[in-house]
Parts: structure tokens; C-alpha cells; sequence
């Protein structure tokens, strides 16, 4: 019997799923994250699902894991001390950075500028030139960046980056500053720009770089050691939601500082499948925080950019948002607006909410739907217990602080705030970029999802509300459940004036062989690959470019492939921007994707039940909803069956997580295992 693996490290929880490749049986355990090191928690939880599973770490053949080490020693400020090497004349290359300030007209005067990731007395200047076309201007002058590397190693600076300006066309002098830092920083990792991110901008290409080295060797000891205690075959999730394998992810950490939140849109994109929708909005409420994306024809959309708090760089990721808005978020009444907010402060999984008995006394969301009588007596399958008095307690202080008559009429303003915050970020992934979320279904997962998935479907418009199996452990599953990926870029700057179908397909071909390599060497044959191509079109002239996907079948040289990149290229600017432009197309950029195969994990499909789900029901309880306490229907999840509706105000409970379903709503229970959540009148 073979089994797969997935792990998903939270700010609060670690999830992990253990899957039977032949039957599709699951088997799931749920463990408090250990921030000091990741891996005693994850290890803690294998040993605690192969227990469940009657089984040992030796019958697990393949561990994916989606992991938040990269991203935390970026949010932490506790990466390497990076040493960075440009071209004369480039030295302030990050400290000049781009001229944006975020927050209002005043932003400019309180913001505090971000210390750049590789200090300046670290920045050191090559005497070196390539020009835009290729051509040596001026040749590398290997005595003098020797020198300079020797300071750098006087100084102990823990990683190198080189970024050498127009290296994206020519990486020769890159590759030969790489060589020698060998001889001269022994031991120490180096980022070479032409291979971390061989496109247009120096900047970008520079601070991605530079992240690049800033996480690499946190990420390469965690790595190390994940390898070392497994013995496994062990496998990194991307930011784009693909697979590779631990030491390609180690070489190229930049690449999985959204790991985590990748995973969860993965498994969401699975589950939706197996209910029969394709379009969706994906909600992955956790204790610190909330992701959020959007789905479309089953491909979630990949964003050209990652963004980890003040931190943006130039690496492909599945476009996710996050807010400060999870389980553990603290509800606070400033002194001086007097006025309820919710987050971003997190409770996170020390001390945790007041409820969970660790000395947490800061009223959370999850200490607010204790009060309200959403949650059951325990988390976790048992391994968290819930002091309901605790959280009233804690409560208390924001009813009091607000005048408010009843501690449950402030626990309902902390939970209707919470879903306003989260409210705005699905807008962000959906309104903002011209999608009308009434079009999509709203796939919500993580352990606090489901308790709010109902009450952001009637925000949103978006139905049904599918809550998939599992729902707090669907990160580890859509770890488990990807595929293998590599993508190559190149920039290419042509009008389309300039250009023919058989060039750009030529590139095409080379980028795609590139990546196809990888993917094979890491164990994907040839003829499982799937390719995918995109290119980076802008109006010459703008100071911008848009990202189309692009078909190789069109471009047979009769000029049907620019013409078709230009229509599509125009109708998402028209769709962004709501304009066009008469200005010639021109090419910036070109990347090939290329995918294993996805593996075969068989579904489970429930035995098919009536209407009636009296059979699951556990027991009744008391839920304070729309202003008044009233009755509720406690299910048992693993208890009902397809077919059955599960009528509001109910809470379904699981080990993972804990549904509800409002007054006016039903819950009909799929084949596949998914609650589809409803308006009454609609289910009718």
C-alpha cells in the first residue's frame, strides 16, 4: 500500500494529510505550529497520522509540503546578511528603488522606508559594462571585483548576489563574478540575477536576487534537515502553485515565499472539480490570516509579482491576497475613535485565544464565536479544549468598552466585522480586477473558513458556498494533489512591426525545453508534460506590460499568433483599463510553464442517502444569530450522506474544522463530500 504526504505549515496550525493513492482514503491530524522550528511540529503530526492510519513513515513514498519558512524570515527581518555585487554606476540600485509610497496623499511624510535587504556598505561595484544588445562594452576586471569579494568576506556576509546591469541579455559576466566568489566565499550561496530572474528592469531583477540569497540559507537548513529526518523524497510547493523538488526549491527559495496560500488554492481547484464547478473564489480562513484568490475555467490566476510585507519582487505566484483577519485576530476599541476593530494583531498560536486555555486573555474572533456558540467544546480531534468562560471573559472588555448591552451583541459585532474585512479582499481579487463575484462559486477552507463562509456568501452573491472535505487540512491536500513545475523566461523587446510567427514560436520551443529538462529530471517523462506559454505585451510607448497567455498551434507563420497575442492583449487592457490604445503592439517578455502530471488520487463518493439528515445529528445547542439566541441542529460531518440537506441555523461539525449554516440557508451534502451552502429560495 502506497501512500503520499501532504504538510502544510500555518502561523497557528500545522496540517497534515496522509493519502491512500489506490482507495482516495484520507487520513488527517492536526498539530499547534512550533515557530522556533517547523519541523518538530511536522514531525509531530506524521507521527500522530500514521497512527491514525495504522501505518509507518516507511509505507509514505513521496512528502509535498507547502511551508512558510521563506516567508517568515522575510516578515521576521531574520534572513542572511547579503552581500550584493553591480555594475559601476549601480551601487544605489536599491536604496533608489521605485518611486511608490503606499497609504494616502500624506503617505510620503509617515512612512517608514523598509531597510533595503542587502545593506549598502555590502554593495560593492563591479568595473564591467554588457550593453542592451549583448556587446561587451566594457570587459569584467577580474583583479578588482577579487578584491572587493575579500572585503565582503572580511565583513561575514552570509550570502552573495550578483546583478549586473543588462545581464538579462548576456549572463557571461555574471557566471564568471560567480565563479570566483566560489574561490574567494567558499561555502557561501550566490544568486546570480541571470538565473534567478533573466528580465528587463534592474531593479526588480536586483531586489529578487537579493531575496533570492536573504532566505536561502534558513531555507537550505530546513531543508536539509526535513530531508535528513524523513528520508523521504521530499517536494517544495511553488508560490505558483507547482511542485519541485527540495533542492531545486533550495537553490531558488524566492520561488516559495507563497507556499503556503498556494497550496490551499490547489486543493480548493481539486475539490471544486470533483462538485462540478470550475469558476471560483477561493477563501482559506486560518488563525493569523486570510488568502483569498480567484479561479477561472478551473486555472487560477498567476500574478508576476509576490508580495510578503513591504517586500515585492518579480517571481510567478498564484495571485492571492491577504488581510490581517483569521481565528486569532485581536478585537481592540482604540481610546480615541472608540470604535470596534478587528485585527491585524494576532493571538497566534502562543498564548492563542482566550479560550484556549494557555494564557491568552486578548478577545479573539475565535474567542467571539465560542460566545456565540459556534464552536464545539474542543479543536483539533481533541487536542485543543475550549474554556467557553475564558472567552466570555475576554469579551466582556469590548462590550463594556463600548457600552454595549450583552457580551454575545459584541461577540456578533467582532465576527461581522471580521467578515467585512475579509469582504474586502475578495473584492480586491474580484471587483478590482472586472470580475463580478455573482458569477463564481466561494470554495471556503482553512479552520476558521467555515464558520464564516455563509455569512461572506451573502456579502458576496456568491453560490453556492461550497465547504470541501476537510476543509481545515485543504492546504496539505492541494499539497499532495499537484504536479511538478518549471517555467523559463526571456525578455525579448520587439515591435510587433519587428517580428514574425516563426521567431516567437523559435523562442518559444527553446524556453519550453529549458523547463522541460528540469521537470524530467525531477521525475516527469516527456510525453506526461504539459506546456503552457505566456508573454508580456505592452503599447509601445507605455511604461507597462500585461501578461496573455499565448497558444503555440497559432503562430505557423502566417502572422495569426501576433495577431491573436494582440486581440487578447487588447481585451484584458480594455478590461483592466477600460480604454485601448492605438499605439503598435510591442513584446517585452516570453515564458514557457511546464507541468508534470498531476497524480492519480482516487475520489471518494459518499453512499447516497435521502433528504433527512437525522441520522448525523449529534445533539441541539444554543447559537446567538440575528440578534437573538435561538436552537440549532449539531451534525456530525463524517455521519451524513449524499443527498442530504442540512437545514439552517445548524452547525456540522469535524475534527478539522466547524461549518455554519445561517437561518434561511441549507447545506445539500455532494456525492464528492462538499457541503453546497444555499438561499432557502434557491435550493427551491
Amino acid at each position: 500500500m502506497s501512500y503520499r504526504l501532504g504538510v502544510d505549515v500555518g502561523g497557528t496550525f500545522t496540517d497534515i494529510l496522509l493519502i491512500d493513492e489506490d482507495s482516495g482514503r484520507s487520513f488527517r491530524a492536526k498539530t499547534s505550529s512550533t515557530p522556533h522550528d517547523q519541523s518538530v511540529g511536522v514531525l509531530t503530526g506524521i507521527g500522530k497520522v500514521c497512527a491514525a492510519a495504522s501505518t509507518s513513515l516507511e509505507s509514505i513514498g513521496q512528502v509535498m509540503h507547502g511551508t512558510t519558512v521563506a516567508t517568515n524570515a522575510i516578515l521576521e527581518g531574520k534572513g542572511a546578511k547579503v552581500g550584493l555585487v553591480t555594475t559601476a554606476g549601480f551601487r544605489q540600485v536599491l536604496q533608489i528603488a521605485r518611486s511608490f509610497v503606499p497609504g494616502g496623499l500624506a503617505g510620503w511624510i509617515i512612512w517608514p522606508k523598509p531597510e533595503p535587504l542587502a545593506a549598502l556598505e555590502h554593495t560593492v561595484e563591479a568595473i564591467e559594462r554588457i550593453g542592451a544588445d549583448g556587446e561587451i562594452v566594457t570587459p569584467l576586471d577580474e583583479d578588482d571585483i577579487r578584491v572587493k569579494l575579500r572585503g565582503l568576506r572580511a565583513d561575514g556576509i552570509q550570502a552573495l548576489a550578483v546583478s549586473l546591469i543588462n545581464s538579462y541579455v548576456d549572463g557571461a559576466h555574471e557566471a564568471r563574478i560567480a565563479a570566483i566568489a566560489a574561490e574567494e566565499l567558499p561555502g557561501v550561496p550566490v544568486s546570480v540575477s541571470s538565473k534567478v530572474l533573466p528580465e528587463l528592469r534592474e531593479y526588480e531583477r536586483t531586489i529578487t536576487s537579493v531575496a533570492n540569497g536573504y532566505v536561502q540559507p534558513q531555507v537550505a537548513r530546513y531543508l536539509d534537515n526535513m530531508m535528513r529526518k524523513l528520508d523521504k523524497r521530499l517536494y517544495i510547493l511553488r508560490s505558483d502553485g507547482g511542485l519541485a523538488s527540495a533542492p531545486a526549491a533550495a537553490a531558488n527559495p524566492v520561488s516559495m515565499l507563497l507556499s503556503g496560500p498556494a497550496g490551499g488554492v490547489s486543493g480548493a481547484v481539486w475539490a471544486a472539480a470533483q462538485a462540478g464547478y470550475t469558476d471560483l473564489l477561493t477563501f482559506d480562513m486560518g488563525g493569523t490570516s486570510t488568502d483569498v484568490a480567484l479561479v477561472q475555467a478551473g486555472v487560477p490566476r498567476i500574478g508576476r509579482e509576490t508580495r510578503v510585507g513591504d517586500l515585492t519582487v518579480r517571481s510567478s505566484s498564484v495571485d492571492v491576497r491577504t488581510v490581517g483577519a483569521g481565528g486569532g485576530s485581536i478585537a481592540h476599541v482604540p481610546a480615541l475613535t472608540r470604535a470596534l476593530r478587528v485585527g491585524p494583531q494576532s493571538a497566534g498560536a502562543d498564548p492563542g485565544p482566550a479560550a484556549y486555555g494557555k494564557g491568552g486573555r486578548e478577545p479573539t474572533v475565535t474567542d467571539a464565536n465560542v460566545v456565540l456558540g459556534y464552536l464545539p467544546g474542543e479543536l483539533a480531534g481533541g487536542e485543543i479544549s475550549l474554556d467557553r468562560d475564558a472567552s466570555r471573559t475576554a469579551v466582556a472588555g469590548i462590550a463594556e468598552a463600548m457600552g454595549l448591552p450583552s457580551v454575545e451583541a459584541a461577540a456578533a459585532g467582532i465576527v461581522d466585522i471580521v467578515n467585512e474585512n475579509m469582504f474586502g479582499a475578495l473584492r480586491l481579487v474580484s471587483v478590482q480586477q472586472g470580475y463580478d463575484p455573482r458569477d463564481f462559486a466561494l470554495v471556503a477552507f482553512g479552520g476558521a473558513g467555515p464558520l464564516h463562509a455563509n455569512a461572506l456568501g451573502r456579502l458576496t452573491g456568491a453560490w453556492p458556498v461550497i465547504i470541501p472535505p476537510s476543509p481545515g487540512v485543504l492546504c496539505a491536500y492541494g499539497d499532495a494533489t499537484t504536479s511538478l513545475r518549471d517555467e523559463a523566461a526571456r525578455t525579448y523587446i520587439r515591435r510587433f512591426s519587428e517580428l514574425t510567427d516563426g521567431e516567437l514560436r523559435a523562442i518559444f520551443e527553446e524556453l519550453a525545453e529549458a523547463a522541460a529538462s528540469t521537470v524530467e529530471a525531477e521525475g516527469a517523462a516527456r510525453d506526461e508534460q504539459t506546456v503552457t506559454y505566456q508573454v508580456d505585451i505592452r503599447y509601445h510607448g507605455q511604461g507597462f506590460e500585461i501578461s496573455v497567455p499565448a497558444g503555440i498551434a497559432a503562430f505557423d507563420g502566417e502572422g495569426g499568433g501576433l495577431k491573436a497575442l494582440g486581440a487578447a492583449f487588447d481585451a484584458e487592457h480594455e478590461r483592466l483599463f477600460s480604454f485601448l490604445l492605438k499605439n503598435e503592439h510591442e513584446l517585452v517578455s516570453v515564458r514557457a510553464a511546464v507541468s508534470g502530471p498531476r497524480p492519480h488520487v482516487a475520489a471518494v463518493t459518499l453512499a447516497q442517502g435521502t433528504e433527512d439528515p437525522a441520522a448525523a445529528l449529534r445533539t441541539t445547542t444554543t447559537v446567538y444569530v440575528g440578534g437573538e439566541q435561538t436552537r440549532a441542529n449539531v451534525y456530525d460531518r463524517g455521519k451524513l450522506l449524499a443527498g442530504n440537506v442540512v437545514a439552517g441555523p445548524a452547525v456540522v461539525t469535524e475534527m478539522d474544522s466547524t461549518t455554519l449554516v445561517l437561518p434561511g440557508h441549507a447545506a445539500t451534502v455532494h456525492p464528492s463530500g462538499s457541503l453546497l451552502i444555499r438561499p432557502v429560495a434557491e435550493e427551491a
